[in-house]
This record gives structure tokens, C-alpha cells and sequence, in this order.
């Protein structure tokens, strides 16, 4: 096979951080909040950004990108072959944003595949059909663009916000570079689908009724205890599985790697996942308390951040892993960095 790298990534958080006083009122009289499970679950974070009233996420990845175009010239983004993409909330719900990002940033791509089965694993999935591709003789050049924009958008109605499950999810956006090269060569990657607990998320609105159909309740996660316990147990064992499977299949052991990046639902899910990959926190980048739960753009936005802060160098081997929705998608994949 080809050798494949995901050679950058560049990101964007809209907006100034919101502090988590501006649901502490709400969060304290949800009846979302009441049971154990929950209040683990839904433990705030201490800011997270919104997207804009009118920032679509096609601006969101436009913005994204201007790193790339700095670093490596607008000609490469212009030229690339492979546009896959994934928006949280599609701006249009019959299709995603793959057309709109490729006119906007100059491209002509041979292929534009938009992703929605991936979720908060998103990226992983994206790396894994770029890498594909490219290895295939698909073209030289991919981009992988994820937006998340549900909080400032789903979670910040004014019904919803009153629900212990608004303060957790934060907007931002991240495109990753990927291209037919040894740069930062892309070891290994493991996707897996569970389709047994496809529709386990669901949309609950009061009074009940179909998402497109007009009403008056407000549309959010339908969070119960029960489903709680569930994505508690599948998140904690989905995540180590799939980076262990990566590490035995490129010959390395967990505590091994140099730096762990994974989606952040919260603080316990980050801190079992460590955990169980025997690996100390300061191994394991998350923005949790500055970002929230960002979803698919979790992973990317944490790797970018550890390049730029030198948590990461060239040579080390980083682990990216996430799990979606309520468990029926999982992915991991590990990069040889090569430095930026």
C-alpha cells in the first residue's frame, strides 16, 4: 500500500468563550439533572464556544482552513482531489456541505463524499476512506472538514437550555490534511460499525412529533437514565478496544504512545480511557474545560492544539480514538507525527 499521511490540521472555535455560569440556573433546576448517572454524565465544563446566529458550517470550514492556506499555499487546497466532509448540523437537511466547502475554497475535487454515520468518531472515519483513496491511486491530495454546530444552535433553544445536557456541547470546526506521502505516515486505522445500537440516540420533543413536521416543542437529545447507563458502558469499552486493536496491529504497546487524542464527552469518559491504556494524564490532551464536548471536531481540535503548544514532536506516535452517538460507531487511528 501507498503511504499515506495526515500531514496537518488547522481548526477554528467561533465566538468568545462562554462560561458555565450562563446555565448554572438552568442546570441546577433540570429535572434532566436529578438522577446519578446524569449528573455524571452532564457535568459542565467551564466555557465552550457557540457558533454564530448566522454562521453556517461552511463558513465554519472555510475559516477552518485559512491555517492550511497559510502553511502550505491556497494552490494546495485549491488542488485537492478528495473533499470529505462531516457538519453535526447539515444547514440543509437533504444534503451536506461537501459542494458548498468546495466552491467556496477553490476546488475541483474528483471526489466530494459527505459523512453522517460517524459522529463524534468522524475524523477517524474520514482519515480512513481518505487514506483508501488516496492509496488506491484516487489522487495525490485529500482535505477531511468536520463542523460541529449544535450548541449554540440545538442546545442554546430556549427550552432546551434549561436541561442539564445544553452545557456540554461547545462549536468548532477542523479540516486535517491528507496526502499521498511518508510525512507523517498513517500506521494503522480501525473502524467498526454496531449496528445493534443504531437508533439508540434519539430526538425527543414534547408534545412528540417527527422532526420535520411544525410544532411548538423544542427538539433535543432523549436522555434517560437507562440509555445513560448504556452509553456509559459501551463508550468505556468501545474506545480502548479499537486503539488497543490499532497497537497490536502495528506492533506497539498502549503505554507506548506519546500522546492519546480522543472525542470528550466528559470527564469520566476521558479519565477511564486513559485509564485503561495505561497512560498518565499528561498523555492524553483534551480541551474539555475550554471547548466542552465538541463532538467530531474533538479530535482534530485537540491535535492542533497539542502541535502548537509542543506537547507533540515530530517522531511521536499519537492515537487518535472516539466512539459515536450511543455507541454504534467506533474508530481509532495512529499517526507517526512528523512535525508541522
Amino acid at each position: 500500500m501507498n503511504t499515506v499521511s495526515l500531514t496537518d490540521v488547522s481548526t477554528y472555535l467561533p465566538g468568545e468563550p462562554i462560561a458555565a455560569d450562563y446555565y448554572a440556573p438552568s442546570v441546577e433546576s433540570s429535572p434532566a439533572g436529578d438522577g446519578e448517572l446524569s449528573r455524571v454524565m452532564f457535568r459542565t465544563p467551564k466555557f465552550r464556544h457557540h457558533v454564530g446566529a448566522d454562521e453556517t458550517a461552511v463558513d465554519m470550514i472555510e475559516r477552518a482552513a485559512q491555517g492550511l492556506i497559510d502553511r502550505h499555499g491556497r494552490d494546495t487546497i485549491e488542488g485537492v482531489d478528495i473533499l470529505i466532509t462531516h457538519t453535526q448540523v447539515p444547514d440543509m437537511p437533504f444534503y451536506g456541505a461537501g459542494g458548498g466547502i468546495a466552491h467556496r475554497l477553490g476546488m475541483r475535487p474528483s471526489w466530494v463524499l459527505d459523512l453522517h454515520n460517524g459522529g463524534c468518531a468522524a475524523f477517524v472515519l474520514g482519515l480512513n476512506v481518505a487514506r483508501k483513496l488516496l492509496a488506491s491511486g484516487e489522487g495525490r491530495c485529500a482535505l477531511v472538514a468536520i463542523a460541529q454546530n449544535a450548541a449554540g444552535q440545538v442546545f442554546d433553544q430556549p427550552g432546551v437550555r434549561l436541561k442539564a445536557q445544553a452545557a456540554i456541547p461547545g462549536d468548532g470546526a477542523a479540516v486535517g490534511l491528507v496526502t499521498l506521502s511518508d510525512e507523517s505516515p498513517i500506521l494503522g486505522i480501525e473502524c467498526r460499525t454496531y449496528g445493534e445500537y443504531a437508533g439508540d440516540m434519539t430526538l425527543a420533543v414534547d408534545p412528540p412529533r417527527k422532526w420535520w413536521q411544525p410544532g411548538v416543542g423544542e427538539g433535543c437529545i432523549g436522555f434517560t437514565e437507562t440509555k445513560i447507563a448504556k452509553v456509559l458502558a459501551r463508550g468505556n469499552r468501545q474506545v480502548p478496544e479499537v486503539a488497543m486493536t490499532v497497537c497490536d496491529r502495528i506492533g506497539l504497546h498502549t503505554n507506548d504512545i506519546d500522546l492519546l487524542v480522543t472525542n470528550q464527552p466528559n470527564r469520566v469518559f476521558l479519565r477511564n480511557w486513559r485509564e485503561a491504556l495505561e497512560l498518565p494524564a499528561g498523555r492524553h490532551r483534551d480541551t474539555f474545560d475550554e471547548c466542552g464536548n465538541l463532538f467530531g471536531a474533538g479530535i482534530p481540535v485537540n491535535l492542533d492544539h497539542a502541535i502548537s503548544d509542543g506537547q507533540v514532536k515530530a517522531g511521536d506516535v499519537v492515537m487518535m480514538a472516539a466512539f459515536a452517538h450511543a455507541g454504534d460507531f467506533a474508530g481509532a487511528a495512529a499517526v507517526r507525527w512528523g512535525g508541522r
